[in-house]
């Protein structure tokens, strides 16, 4: 999800610079919510289960392709699903360009021994580069992000009254490592419920998290769990909303950042070097663990390795940093 969701402010940014040129956006069905309102541009499902699954899916996605009468295809991807579909667009005499990852760079970032630590270029940049290896500037420099939408009466009997501050909190990611500790987020949680002018948010998915989220929300009036109650399209719309979003590094992060929301990001066994903190976010809103304590973070560009000893890394990220960052303490 945050792959996509770091693709949304460039190819934005293009649509409002070239406004001449058409896009084809290829993507799964559950994302298209990502790109609704940006202009020239048409969405196409890729089926993965059915329709486009194995080879001869690809080609048969390519041949779909091809008959729009694509002249370039952009690659932001990478994987081995792509590198096909661009292979055959290559073969057929079009002009193709891939992103480069930067996979040396992001392995010395995270190797234990002889770590190299320094920002290596964003994804944003990454994106950029690739439209440019086509012959388009991008600058995205002054992004232009979309109004807020609209909430209608099913979300608002939900939240109750929307001129209260919304905090939305995401406290979950994909991999262990890059959650923060919960009865810390126990803690945030409590103290931003302490004042009644605000409402916090709880933001997450499937049965155990929506079971946790219930958990965190339970003590407090103020505190909803927006977990299974309405719909992606509308989830997006809310989190459009938000004054402030409070994140792990994940989907929701890019999500809210893609919106235009401030987003404080926490960071454990990975850390913003490595290229994916969120779009037009400072520095200084991404929180990450004490690399003097724990020297070898970020141990991982995804957070998918355990590194024995560092399952504490995360406590090392003090609560009234977290609400400070907030600019609530």
């Amino acid at each position: 999800m945050g792959d996509v969701a770091m693709t949304v402010p460039v190819i934005r940014a293009f649509a409002q610079q070239y406004p001449k040129v058409k896009i084809t956006m290829v993507s799964r069905p559950f994302f298209q919510p990502f790109f609704e309102g940006i202009p020239n541009l048409t969405f196409f499902a890729f089926d993965e289960k059915v329709k486009h699954k194995g080879f001869l899916g690809l080609v048969r996605l390519f041949r779909e392709l091809h008959s729009l009468k694509i002249d370039a295809f952009v690659d932001l991807h990478n994987v081995l699903r792509s590198q096909v579909v661009r292979t055959l667009f290559k073969l057929s005499g079009k002009q193709v360009v891939a992103v480069d990852k930067g996979r040396a760079g992001k392995k010395a970032l995270t190797r234990p021994e002889k770590k190299v630590f320094k920002p290596l270029t964003t994804m944003f940049e990454r994106h950029r580069q690739v439209f440019e290896e086509l012959g388009f500037t991008l600058d995205l420099s002054n992004p232009i992000f979309p109004e807020k939408a609209v909430l209608s009466d099913e979300i608002l009997k939900i939240i109750g009254n929307p001129n209260q501050k919304l905090i939305g909190i995401a406290p979950f990611a994909q991999y262990e490592s890059k959650v923060y500790p919960f009865d810390l987020m126990e803690e945030v949680i409590s103290k931003l419920a302490a004042n009644p002018e605000q409402t916090i948010l709880l933001f997450g998915g499937g049965k155990k998290e929506k079971e946790l989220l219930d958990a965190l929300a339970k003590p407090f009036g103020n505190v909803i769990n927006i977990a299974g109650k309405i719909k992606f399209t509308q989830e997006l719309q809310l989190i459009s909303n938000l004054d402030v979003m409070l994140s792990m590094d994940s989907g929701n992060a890019h999500i809210a950042a893609m919106l235009g929301v401030k987003v404080i990001t926490l960071w454990g066994a990975t850390h913003p070097y490595a290229g994916f903190s969120p779009f037009n976010q400072p520095l200084e809103n991404a929180l990450v663990a004490d690399r003097n304590l724990y020297p070898k973070l970020p141990t991982s560009v995804y957070g998918n390795k355990k590194v024995e000893g560092y399952e504490d890394a995360m406590r090392t990220i003090a609560v009234d940093s977290i609400l400070k960052a907030l600019k609530l303490l």
